[in-house]
């Protein structure tokens, strides 16, 4: 709806006003997101990864770029553990008495670990960007969504499998990018997230 559809349905004189510099700072805005998302493409272009990361499924240019920008580059993370450990997709397991005195030494509890859910100390862009992309992908057809389908006939809730799609998402662009491989739907069988 045009801007003055809006300012017509408003009455009160003040509230008309601040709504008019705001619609002056929105369009002045437009045009400046607009230069920065083609420089913000054009710079992730240039990096040889881009190519990579485009092959996977529901990343698109825009998510390829930021993927480029946040992580810079796959060698910092050995395991695909750390990477989710960085993006907040790592399960936070811990007990209050993990640990007690027994015989005068220090011994590991017994007791099973208890979820805590997600680890709280991540990037938020990262974990952003892979739930992002895992909803995206568990509603577009294609290899991402037959996998979010099966978790979810297994029995698994909605929201667990949507977890495993992006922590499986993860997986996938940290292979891609420190091989410099190609992506292929087998990936997603070959073992769980």
């Amino acid at each position: 709806m045009p801007h003055a559809t809006w300012l017509e349905k408003l009455t009160e004189a003040g509230v008309r006003r601040r709504a008019e510099r705001l619609y002056q700072q929105l369009d002045g805005l437009q045009p400046l997101r607009q230069q920065a998302r083609r420089e913000l493409l054009a710079e992730s272009r240039k990096h040889p990864a881009h190519v990579w990361l485009r092959q996977i499924p529901c990343v698109g240019p825009v998510r390829t770029a930021l993927l480029i920008a946040l992580i810079q580059t796959p060698h910092r993370f050995r395991t695909k553990r750390q990477l989710w450990a960085y993006s907040g997709l790592a399960l936070d397991t811990r007990i209050s008495g993990e640990y007690r005195f027994a015989s005068g030494q220090l011994q590991r509890s017994k007791k099973l670990l208890a979820l805590r859910g997600l680890n709280a100390n991540h990037n938020h862009d990262l974990k952003n960007l892979f739930k992002s992309t895992a909803t995206m992908a568990s509603n577009c057809a294609g290899p991402f969504r037959d996998f979010y389908a099966a978790l979810v006939a297994r029995g698994m809730k909605p929201t667990m499998a949507r977890l495993t799609l992006a922590r499986k998402i993860a997986a996938i662009t940290l292979v891609i990018w420190k091989k410099g491989a190609r992506f292929d739907a087998g990936q997603l069988t070959r073992q769980a997230a």
